[in-house]
């Protein structure tokens, strides 16, 4: 699979300076992590899960969680893994195709070797799992029950922790519980392959919700925490891990209304700011404003639970020409003394051992997302990769 790859092989060359890479769930950690992107969250009692599955891998979704968690109700929980083992039976019996990278969120540790061991030779399509309410005490039964069933079945299982206790969101508790987590997932570093923000559940701790023109960042409480997560976990010293943005829970814009609109602009020259105006009209502006910070502020991808959230973040994510062409004149072996330089751009000095770090994570983002052609701007992507275009 790869990021576009739903788009005609002629438009990705036209759009990209550089295409997204080809990656399997075979493919390294680190690249996986940071080619998640928007992680299509469904509940797992849908009852036709693989056939949304196939559909959603041919809009463009590279990962989804199928979640026995809060998106069902507790008397449902035996009914969806059920669900679970049958769709996956079912997803296996079709011809051999791009498929999302693909997480189960369950709510005890027990059910992770229970459901390994039921889905039988169907568990290949399986990439790991999502531990909810994470802390050091929590997490460990859920994390060795992970290596447990990874040893059984003979194949690869990450875990993706989610960050979402009150102990986490209190400040009296919250460094320590950071360090907790920390070494919790540092002990299991290899299989854990991103750490996502429950931003919901924090809210929920102070009975608040964000309306659909704030992003998380505006919302103080929740900010503050996001700020200590990275701080903490997400270093780029070699000690940090993913961190993924928080839910989007407004989801008024489909691609429905997409369509008319993108019909009536072509995107010639000074046509994307009417499209931009339109989508702020549509509530759309919070969701984008919500994307940049979350890469501003260290974040990469972003846990979405709508499919019309999954292309502006796919957008988003593609490293632009200039950005690329600064990581790449940082990260030269003739930098390596360190110095400054003007940018190619002539617009900004890199200065090369501070922005070093940056200049990685950039190329990385660049092998996931692909790199635009000088020109190509968000809007042209959003509307490439929209079906039917």
């Amino acid at each position: 699979m790869r990021h576009f790859g739903h788009i005609a092989p002629e438009v990705r060359e036209r759009l990209f300076h550089r295409q997204p890479c080809e990656f399997t769930t075979d493919s390294p950690a680190r690249l996986l992590s940071a080619a998640l992107g928007a992680t299509l969250y469904s509940p797992a009692t849908r009852p036709r899960l693989a056939d949304d599955i196939v559909k959603q891998a041919a809009r463009g979704v590279v990962s989804m969680v199928l979640c026995l968690e809060d998106s069902i109700g507790d008397e449902d929980v035996a009914h969806g893994e059920d669900n679970l083992v049958r769709q996956f039976a079912d997803l296996a019996a079709l011809p051999d195709a791009d498929r999302p990278l693909l997480f189960i969120r369950v709510r005890t540790p027990r059910q992770i070797p229970d459901l390994v061991r039921r889905l039988g030779p169907a568990v290949r399509l399986l990439s790991g799992f999502v531990l909810p309410k994470f802390t050091e005490e929590r997490g460990i039964p859920f994390l060795e029950a992970l290596a447990l069933a990874e040893a059984d079945c003979g194949r690869r299982l990450f875990a993706m922790p989610v960050l979402e206790s009150p102990e986490l969101l209190y400040r009296e508790s919250r460094v320590e519980t950071l360090e907790g987590i920390f070494r919790a997932v540092d002990k299991y570093r290899d299989r854990v392959l991103a750490l996502r923000l429950g931003v919901t559940d924090f809210c929920s701790s102070y009975g608040l919700r964000r309306a659909p023109d704030m992003t998380a960042y505006d919302v103080q409480i929740v900010a503050s925490v996001i700020a200590d997560v990275v701080n903490m976990l997400a270093r780029a010293d070699g000690t940090g891990f993913t961190v993924t943005g928080p839910v989007w829970e407004y989801f008024r814009v489909s691609e429905r209304m997409f369509k008319p609109m993108l019909r009536t602009s072509p995107f010639l020259e000074g046509q994307a700011v009417e499209l931009r105006e339109r989508l702020i009209e549509h509530a759309m502006d919070g969701l984008l404003r919500e994307i940049s910070l979350d890469q501003a502020n260290g974040l990469l991808g972003k846990t979405c639970i709508h499919p019309s959230h999954v292309l502006p973040v796919h957008a988003l994510s593609v490293v632009s020409h200039e950005e690329y062409s600064d990581a790449q004149d940082i990260l030269k072996p003739e930098r390596g003394g360190g110095g400054v330089l003007r940018s190619a751009y002539t617009n900004k000095m890199n200065e090369v051992k501070p922005h070093r770090a940056w200049a990685e994570r950039t190329l990385l983002r660049a092998e996931a997302f692909g790199v635009a052609d000088e020109g190509v701007s968000f809007v042209e992507l959003l509307a490439a990769g929209i079906p039917g275009r």
